[in-house]
């Protein structure tokens, strides 16, 4: 007996010393910095913004097939009943939520890269513009964070203009991610949507336009500066027939954030991303970024390069209900001259070398 309790003391004894150990060697582990803490909050922001781009609606869509077959069907029913009861939102101003704009994630994920807006002039509340947002890139991250975040200051910089911006109409399809979109103040890229902002919503509306769309996507590479608009002249008439000015903006940096496998024109896999992008209204780029783990490793987040957002002088455009081409080819001009003359102006303050050119197809 006496052998056994001698035993039990020793095992006790050690157990205190291991445990006495283990406390120490964690005192003495160095913790986590601030800005340790910081970094892991901006990843975690951005990988949240990335995943709910790339699959939040898709998961959503998969979801509520899935309960259709189980006992929790009610549910899709009466999401269904209210998509086909809210189906018109989208193209009439959406439904923005002004607590997700202040969204305190929406900070770290403005600090990761980091994106910072330049004003260059002021915006009048008494007028409506169309901005358009150059270059597209993969994922349009300077634009997001501009024009539907509230981290980067557009509210304080351009007081009494509200910012709207334009994506796929498809997107507002998609159960749950519509409502995701419309709260943060995107609306679709459509005639109907654009048209309802600046003539039936007040004055002091801003909406954001990527021009280039999924087709200048293709081309987005570093170094590399192309924008797709010679042709692009829709939102120019658009702008004529409400009388809302043309504000041309510019993210330098936006084309370095992910590395894109570029395929030559004419070749048989720039054919099949023409040919899909034509079909579904986005391109099938094939870009890496970062991984989670770590900046050497290849993943699907973007890289942290700064990213400027300067949004130019407005170029004042007359109301006319059924401008002429020889109109609209005079607007388009004016605009593309403003837009050269925005980012020659910005070109060396913002990473770019005073030899960098400016291509537009």
């Amino acid at each position: 007996m006496k052998t056994i309790i001698a035993a039990c003391s020793q095992n006790l004894s050690g157990s205190r010393a291991s445990i006495q150990t283990a406390l120490r060697t964690l005192l003495t582990a160095p913790w986590p910095s601030q800005r340790d803490i910081r970094s892991w909050l901006q990843l975690l922001s951005v990988l949240q913004w990335v995943l709910s781009f790339l699959l939040l609606g898709t998961v959503s869509l998969l979801l509520l097939i899935y309960l259709v077959f189980t006992s929790f069907w009610p549910i899709s029913a009466l999401y269904l009943a209210w998509i086909i009861y809210d189906w018109d939102t989208p193209e009439k101003g959406g439904r923005r939520l002004p607590c997700l704009r202040r969204w305190p994630v929406w900070r770290h994920f403005r600090d990761y890269f980091p994106v910072k807006l330049v004003k260059t002039h002021d915006l009048s509340p008494s007028h409506n513009y169309i901005i358009g947002s150059h270059p597209h890139g993969i994922l349009c991250v300077g634009a997001f964070c501009n024009f539907i975040t509230g981290s980067t200051g557009f509210g304080e910089m351009f007081p009494g203009i509200r910012p709207f911006l334009t994506t796929l109409a498809g997107n507002f399809r998609l159960p749950i991610f519509r409502e995701y979109l419309m709260s943060g103040g995107l609306c679709p890229v459509t005639r109907r949507a654009i048209g309802y902002l600046l003539s039936k919503n007040g004055t002091g509306n801003a909406v954001a336009i990527v021009i280039g769309g999924a087709a200048e996507s293709l081309s987005c590479r570093p170094g590399v500066t192309t924008l797709i608009l010679k042709k692009r002249k829709g939102f120019v008439r658009m702008a004529l027939q409400h009388g809302a000015y043309l504000v041309p903006s510019f993210s330098f940096g936006e084309n370095d954030l992910f590395r894109q496998v570029v395929f030559e024109e004419g070749s048989w896999m720039r054919s099949i991303q023409q040919r899909f992008q034509k079909m579904m209204g986005f391109a099938p780029c094939v870009f890496y970024g970062r991984g989670l783990t770590s900046v050497r490793s290849r993943g699907f987040l973007p890289y942290a390069r700064p990213i400027t957002t300067v949004v130019g002088e407005p170029v004042m455009v007359p109301k006319i209900e059924d401008p002429s081409c020889e109109m609209v080819d005079m607007y388009h001009e004016m605009y593309i001259r403003s837009l050269l003359k925005l980012f020659n102006e910005n070109k060396t303050k913002y990473g770019l070398s005073e030899t960098d050119e400016l291509h537009i197809l």
